[in-house]
């Protein structure tokens, strides 16, 4: 059984994720054979303050 996890950073609508979610579905189903039923895909929101890139939180921008 797949497991995937997708992080990201707050802001997409139920509607993005709620499509996030089947074409993650589907690409992992077609790429390793497992059927849709067995492929899990967890999306994790991070705080801005909890993320940085080149040493500056995305808060902070």
């Amino acid at each position: 059984m797949p497991y995937v996890t997708v992080k990201m950073l707050p802001g997409r609508t139920d509607d993005q994720k709620r499509a996030l979610v089947a074409k993650v579905t589907d690409a992992v189903s077609e790429t390793t054979g497992a059927p849709k039923e067995a492929v899990v895909v967890f999306i994790e929101e991070m705080q801005k303050e909890h993320y940085g890139v080149a040493g500056v939180r995305a808060s902070d921008k």
